[in-house]
């Protein structure tokens, strides 16, 4: 399993159980890579493959800044 990478996501601005089009619209774009989302009360979270986590933040990033995020904090780490 050394070969997953888990990847923790805020989009903002965040308002507690309303999340905007900017925090749907790229959860959504994620799932539609074949990843599951994994949504928590202050951030969501998925694992991926190492070959994945490119594309992944990609996605994430364009989406959420093309849908009005102001902010995202993104950390990842890898699994063993």
């Amino acid at each position: 399993m050394a070969d997953r990478v888990s990847i923790e996501f805020t989009v903002e601005p965040f308002t507690d159980g309303a999340p905007g089009v900017h925090v749907t619209t790229t959860i959504a774009a994620i799932e539609a890579l074949g990843v599951a989302v994994d949504v928590g009360p202050f951030g969501s979270s998925l694992i991926v493959h190492e070959s994945q986590v490119a594309e992944v933040l990609s996605v994430l990033s364009s989406t959420a800044y093309a849908n009005g995020a102001t902010h995202i904090t993104i950390d990842t780490s890898k699994r063993d």
